[in-house]
């Protein structure tokens, strides 16, 4: 995990978290001491340096995540990964435009947390999306409430990916789990649903709701 910042730093923890050995490397001295009882091992060094990745054997490790927050340090730091022959390299953007230099520079996967998050969340706010993943460009899984008229039906009468466009993956009856959805699922007022599809199309059928 290179750049120990607020994202960095949060994705080192959980990756710990879930049985992963991390290396954290950040410039800041104060920050890798902070880290160091926390993390695999954390090391303070300049990653933009093409020998200080070689010395830090970047090429041994199964993933690297760039999450500097200085844009040309990031680019930098991804473009000698890209030169050492790094296979997987996911990188944090903090603009549109730095995302598609990343992309270019050769990134594996480029994120915007704020950018994400931030829309996750206005989905949210309106009170008619439960929660709100976009899995790719212009296709989202949305998790919603049934809309009223679907309410006593099963997912087979329903029809709903024929009338509205979109697939019903799983379905929560109130006070239960989730659910593969099958035809014979029950759509009750109190159950919640996850709907894949087209962003425009769960948008709209979260809207019924």
């Amino acid at each position: 995990m290179i750049g120990l910042g607020r994202f960095g730093g949060r994705l080192a923890l959980e990756l710990v978290t879930l049985g992963h050995d991390v290396l954290g490397v950040d410039v800041d001295p104060d920050i890798v001491q902070s880290y160091a009882p926390l993390l695999t091992k954390v090391i303070s060094a300049d990653t933009t340096r093409p020998e200080v990745l070689e010395q830090l054997g970047v090429t041994e490790f199964n993933h690297v995540v760039v999450g500097i927050g200085d844009v040309e340090a990031s680019i930098l730091t991804v473009a000698e990964l890209v030169t050492l022959g790094v296979g997987d390299i996911w990188a944090k953007a903090v603009t549109e435009s730095h995302k598609r230099i990343l992309e270019k520079v050769g990134a594996s996967h480029v994120v915007l947390p704020e950018h994400e998050m931030g829309r996750r969340i206005a989905h949210q706010v309106t009170g008619k999306v439960v929660d709100y993943i976009e899995l790719d460009e212009g296709f989202a899984l949305v998790e919603t409430r049934v809309p009223r008229e679907l309410w006593g039906r099963t997912l087979g009468e329903s029809q709903v990916r024929a009338r509205f466009g979109v697939t019903v993956v799983f379905v929560k009856p109130g006070g239960r789990s989730f659910t593969y959805a099958t035809p014979d699922s029950r759509l009750d007022e109190d159950s919640l649903v996850l709907v894949a599809g087209d962003v425009a199309a769960v948008e709209a059928f979260a809207e019924l709701t």
